[in-house]
């Protein structure tokens, strides 16, 4: 092997480039409406106005989502070593709450609705990782399809 081969980068990216950051983020902010929409209709005490302040929940709990999360997160690590994990259950809910404070038309209530809400947040989610479809361009799925060339 010749020494200029040596110190070149071996990566091929031959699969289809990411769509634009507005297609992503277009495509996020509707799942996300989608995942609060599924929320509010299996439980009875989750309230949305009307289709417009389940936009406006879907962004700001993406807003949330993207930059408070990951910060609580980072905070919360020596506890999450501690509570192996549990603790990030909490911190998914304390997004759904500040959703609920800050969004006039969307309204969580009560604990026990919060932590139901939270798990089908989360169950929804999974179930969209394993299923194919537009949502797939946006954030983690998109870039695990993207590294795996699908």
């Amino acid at each position: 092997m010749s020494p200029a081969r040596y110190y070149e980068v071996v990566e091929d990216r031959s699969g289809p480039p990411a769509p634009p950051l507005a297609v992503r983020l277009g495509i996020s902010w509707l799942t996300n409406a989608l995942v609060l929409a599924i929320v509010a209709w299996l439980l009875s005490d989750v309230t949305v106005k009307n289709f417009g302040s389940l936009l406006v929940a879907a962004a700001v709990f993406g807003v949330l989502n993207t930059l408070l999360k990951p910060l609580l997160r980072l905070v919360t690590l020596p506890l999450a070593v501690l509570t192996l994990g549990i603790v990030w259950f909490f911190v998914s809910m304390l997004m759904l709450d500040i959703t609920d404070a800050i969004v006039g038309g969307f309204h969580i209530s009560g604990f026990w609705t919060l932590v139901a809400a939270a798990l089908i947040v989360w169950l929804v989610n999974l179930a969209l990782d394993f299923t194919p479809g537009p949502w797939q361009v946006a954030g983690k799925r998109g870039r695990r399809q993207r590294r795996r060339g699908i």
